[in-house]
C-alpha cells in the first residue's frame, strides 16, 4: 500500500511542476449517438493534420493548439458529419459536445469499416463478451435474459419473475462472479436492483469479464464481474415502454435525460416497475419423478395445478441532478434511488416442499455522489469519484401452522412456521457504504497508468418480534469491512497493434461477528464476539496482438481472490452457524483466444470468435447442510476447470443477423481427503455436480427498412437454447439408478416487432418457450411454459 501511494504522488507531482508553462490551448469532449458513446469517431482540424479519434467514452482531446480560428470536423462511418467553426484562445481549454445522426445511405458499412465500443471491448487484451443493448430494446426480456444467450454464460432461475438465480460464468458461480452499474458494485444496491430485475430499455451495454477483471472495477471476483453500462452520454432523451402478458405480468420502465446547454445543468430519471402472479401451470412430470398430487374426493389423484402464492412486485426509481463541462468538473451528479420488493415465497430447495404462507419484503434507499474530471490538476490524468451510502430494511413473517399442498389448500398441522420449524418475525436492517476513486493518467498515446481504490462496508442487524427464537445473533449489528486496491500499467507498441497491460491488487478484510456459535473442543456449542482481518495480494496480465486489422489473438491471466460474505461468516441467526475460520477462495485464471473478421463482398461479413480457459480454484465455500442443530458454510480444497467456448456470426447488411454460440466446461473437484481427515476423498476428480457442462445458443434476426413508409422496420428474431443434462450429486456417491439428473433442455423464442418514425414508436409481440417444453435449470423446480408478451415502445432524442 505504501509503495502504491509513492507512485501516486510521483504520477501527480511531476506533470503540474510544468503544466503553467504550457501556452498553446487544446479542445476536447464528447461525441455520442441517440444510444450513447461513439469509439473511434474522427476529430480534424480542417486543413492541417491535426486530429485524433474518441476513446471507449467517445471523449476526445486535441493537444496543443495554436490560438486562432478553425473549422472542426466530426466524422464517423455511418453517421452524417459535423463541422464547426471554432475561434481558439490562448491557453483555453476549449469542450465541445457533439451528437452525430445516423446516416441511413451508409448503414450498411457500419460493421464493417468502423469499431463500436463493443467491438472495441472485445478486441482488447481481455477475455470478455460485450453485448449491444440495441437490437433488445423493443423486447420485453430483463437483463438475465439477454446473459443467458451470451457466450460462456448460463443463468439458472428457480422460477419465474423475480425468482431466485444462479449466474454461471465460464465454471464458476454464485458470489464467485461480481456485478457492476457503471463500474459500481451492484451488492450496494439491494435486491431490486437485480439482473432479474433491470429492463433492457435502462442500459446501453453489457460487459461480461472471464476470469480476468481490470483494476478499474475494484472487485474481489474470483470467475469475473459483469458490468451494465447504462446510456449517460446522450444530452437528450426519453424512453418509455410497457408490456403485458401471460401470468398477469406487467414491465413499465421509462428513463430520460434534459440537459441545458447553456449552463451545463441537467437531469435524468429512471425508473421501472415489474409485476407477476407467476400462476403458470404447474405440470405433473412422473417421468421426471416430479408427481404432482392433490386430494380431490378424499383421495390423492395426479394433475396438473396453477401456482399460487407466488406473487411477485419490485418498483424503483431513480433521479440524478448534475452539472456537466465545467473546467472544476466534466460531470458532478448527486442521484437517489429507492425500491421497493414484495416476494411471496412458494417452495423450498424443490417443489416438493410447497409455501403458502411467507413473504419478503423488503425497502432500499441510497444517495449517491459522482464527480469525474480529465485534467484533473495536471494534463493526462483522469479522475472520477463516487460515494454512496444505503439502508435495506426487509420484513420476514414465518408463523404458519398450516401444511400446504399443491391444492393450495392448508392443512392444520402441529408445526412451527415454515423455514426454519419455528415461528419468527424477523425484521432485518442491512446498512452499506461505498467510497470509490479511480485515477487514470495517460503519459502518451502509447502509455498509460491506471489506479483504483474501492471501500465498502456491511453491517447486517435483525430483531424478531416473537420471541421465540433464543438466540439471535443479530441483536447486535455484525459487520464486514473490505478494502481492494488495483494499479496497472498499459502499454501500445507496433501502431497498437500490440497492447498489453500488467497489474496488481491489494485486498484487505476486516469482520466483527457477534456472538458467533463456535463448537468448542469438549463438544459443545459456544458463543463469543470474534474479530478477523486478513490482506491478500493478487496479480495479473493482459495482451493481445492484432496480426491484421481483422484477425488477432489474445491471452490473460490473473491470480484472483473472493472475499468471504456476511451470510458465510455470520450465518442467517437461525439455524447457519457462522464460521470466522472461513477463508477467501483464491484462483488462477487463464484465458487464451483470437477473433477473425472478413468480408466476401462488402454486404457479407463474417466474424469468429474463441477462447479456451483454465482456473485452478482452491479454498471454494461452500455450504454443509446441517446433521443437527447447526448448519455452516466451509471451504473445499478446490477444483480445476477447463473448457472452451466458440461463438460464430454472420450479418447481411441490414437485413439479417445470425449467431451461434458453445461453451464446453470441465469442471473437477481436487480434493483427495474428507475435511479434517485423512479418510481419501471418492469424489476426488469426479466432476463437480448440480453445474451444467454444455450449453449453446443460436440467434437469427430478420428486418427489413422503410416497410409501409420511409424509416419503419419490421423485424423478426428467433433464438434457441440447448444445455445438456448435468448430475445433481456426485458422480461416485450412489448407483446409477439412484442419481438424480437433471435434464436435457431446448428451448426457443420468437419475437416480432415493428417501428416506425425512426425507432421513435415501436410495437413488439414475443413468445418465450413457444413448443411449450418441460424446463428445469434446477432440480425439480419447473420453470414457466408457453407465454407471450406485448410490448409498446416511446423513444424520442
Amino acid at each position: 500500500m505504501f509503495r502504491l501511494k509513492i507512485l501516486l504522488s510521483f504520477i501527480l507531482s511531476i506533470p503540474i511542476l510544468v503544466v503553467n508553462a504550457q501556452q498553446n490551448a487544446s479542445i476536447s469532449g464528447f461525441v455520442t449517438d441517440s444510444a450513447g458513446a461513439i469509439t473511434g469517431a474522427s476529430a480534424l482540424l480542417k486543413g492541417s493534420k491535426i486530429g485524433v479519434t474518441t476513446n471507449s467514452e467517445g471523449y476526445f482531446q486535441i493537444k496543443n493548439v495554436r490560438p486562432g480560428s478553425y473549422t472542426l470536423l466530426i466524422s464517423y462511418i455511418g453517421f452524417k458529419g459535423i463541422s464547426r467553426n471554432i475561434n481558439v484562445k490562448e491557453g483555453q481549454q476549449l469542450k465541445l459536445d457533439f451528437m452525430l445522426q445516423s446516416n441511413l445511405n451508409d448503414l450498411e458499412v457500419i460493421d464493417i469499416k468502423g469499431r463500436t465500443a463493443t467491438t472495441e471491448l472485445k478486441q482488447s487484451g481481455f477475455t470478455v463478451n460485450a453485448i449491444d443493448l440495441k437490437a433488445f430494446q423493443n423486447s420485453s426480456a430483463d437483463l438475465n435474459m439477454v446473459l443467458n444467450r451470451s457466450t460462456g454464460v448460463k443463468v439458472r432461475e428457480a422460477g419465474g419473475m423475480g425468482s431466485d438465480f444462479n449466474f454461471t460464468l465460464n465454471g464458476l458461480s454464485g458470489r464467485q462472479v461480481r456485478f457492476f452499474i457503471d463500474g459500481i458494485p451492484m451488492e450496494s444496491f439491494g435486491n431490486s436492483f437485480g439482473l432479474n430485475n433491470i429492463p433492457v430499455n435502462l442500459a446501453e451495454r453489457i460487459e461480461v469479464y472471464k476470469g480476468v477483471v481490470p483494476v478499474e472495477l475494484g472487485a474481489d471476483a474470483l470467475g469475473g464481474a459483469v458490468n451494465i453500462i447504462t446510456n449517460q452520454s446522450a444530452p437528450k432523451f426519453l424512453d418509455a415502454s410497457i408490456s403485458y402478458g401471460s401470468f398477469n405480468t406487467v414491465r413499465a420502465a421509462v428513463s430520460g435525460k434534459y440537459t441545458d446547454q447553456k449552463t451545463g445543468l441537467y437531469v435524468n430519471a429512471n425508473a421501472y416497475h415489474n409485476y407477476s402472479d407467476n400462476n403458470y401451470l404447474m405440470r405433473s412430470n412422473p417421468k421426471y419423478d416430479a408427481a404432482i398430487k392433490v386430494v380431490e374426493n378424499g383421495e390423492l389423484v395426479e394433475r396438473d395445478v396453477r401456482r399460487f402464492h407466488s406473487a411477485y412486485r419490485s418498483t424503483a426509481g431513480q433521479i440524478g441532478v448534475g452539472v456537466t463541462n465545467k473546467k472544476w468538473a466534466d460531470r458532478l451528479e448527486l442521484t437517489v434511488l429507492y425500491a421497493d420488493t414484495y416476494k411471496e415465497i412458494q417452495t423450498g430447495a424443490t417443489q416438493d416442499k410447497v409455501i403458502g404462507e411467507v413473504t419478503n419484503n423488503e425497502r432500499f434507499f441510497m444517495p449517491t455522489i459522482k464527480y469525474k474530471k480529465t485534467n484533473f490538476l495536471t494534463r493526462g490524468l483522469t479522475a472520477t469519484f463516487f460515494a454512496s451510502t444505503s439502508i435495506q430494511r426487509s420484513h420476514v413473517p414465518d408463523t404458519g401452522n398450516y401444511v400446504y399442498t399443491w391444492s393450495g389448500k392448508g392443512r392444520p398441522e402441529p408445526i412451527s412456521g415454515e423455514l426454519y420449524g419455528i415461528k419468527s418475525i424477523y425484521h432485518y436492517r442491512n446498512t452499506a457504504n461505498l467510497a470509490r476513486a479511480n485515477f487514470s493518467y495517460e503519459i502518451d498515446d502509447n502509455n498509460s497508468f491506471n489506479l483504483n481504490y474501492n471501500y465498502s462496508h456491511f453491517a447486517r442487524r435483525a430483531t424478531e418480534d416473537l420471541g421465540i427464537v433464543k438466540n439471535n445473533t443479530f441483536e447486535e449489528p455484525n459487520t464486514i469491512g473490505k478494502h481492494v486496491a488495483g494499479i496497472a500499467y498499459q502499454n501500445n507498441l507496433l501502431d497498437k497493434r500490440l497492447i498489453t497491460s500488467v497489474f496488481a491488487k491489494f485486498y484487505a478484510l476486516n469482520a466483527l461477528v457477534r456472538n458467533a456459535v463456535y463448537f468448542s473442543q469438549n463438544q459443545t456449542y459456544l458463543r463469543s464476539d470474534s474479530k478477523t482481518s486478513n490482506n491478500y495480494f493478487g496479480y495479473g496480465a493482459a495482451t493481445r496482438y492484432r496480426i491484421t486489422n481483422d484477425f488477432g489473438i489474445k491471452a490473460s491471466y490473473e491470480h484472483a481472490y473472493r472475499l468471504q460474505e456476511g451470510e458465510e461468516l455470520f450465518g442467517n441467526g437461525i439455524d447457519v452457524t457462522s464460521n470466522i475460520a472461513l477463508k477467501p477462495e483464491n484462483s488462477d485464471n487463464i484465458n487464451v483466444g483470437g477473433f477473425y473478421h472478413f468480408m466476401l463482398t462488402e454486404q457479407h461479413l463474417f466474424g469468429l470468435e474463441a477462447s479456451y480457459f483454465f482456473r485452478n480454484a482452491k479454498d471454494f465455500i461452500y455450504f454443509i447442510p446441517s446433521g443437527g442443530v447447526y448448519s455452516m458454510y466451509n471451504n473445499l480444497a478446490g477444483a480445476k476447470i477447463n473448457g472452451v467456448e466458440l461463438e460464430a456470426r454472420y450479418t447481411y447488411t441490414n437485413l439479417l443477423n445470425f449467431s451461434v454460440n458453445g461453451t464446453y466446461q470441465n469442471a473437477v473437484s481436487r480434493q483427495r481427503y474428507e475435511p479434517n481427515t485423512s479418510t481419501p476423498d471418492a469424489t476426488y476428480g469426479d466432476r463437480i455436480p448440480n453445474q451444467p457442462w454444455f450449453y449453446a445458443n443460436a440467434n437469427l434476426e430478420i428486418g427489413i427498412n422503410d416497410v409501409w413508409a420511409k424509416g419503419n422496420r419490421l423485424q423478426l428474431s428467433l433464438s434457441s437454447q440447448f444445455v445438456n443434462w448435468f448430475y445433481l450429486n456426485w458422480e461416485s456417491r450412489g448407483s446409477i439408478e439412484s442419481k438424480n439428473k437433471i435434464p436435457t433442455q431446448l428451448s426457443h423464442n420468437a419475437a416480432l416487432s415493428y417501428s416506425v418514425a425512426q425507432g421513435r414508436y415501436s410495437i413488439a409481440v414475443e413468445v418465450n418457450n413457444f413448443t411449450n417444453e418441460l424446463l428445469y435449470d434446477n432440480f425439480r423446480l419447473q420453470k414457466p411454459g408457453r407465454s407471450a408478451f406485448m410490448k409498446l415502445r416511446y423513444f424520442i432524442k
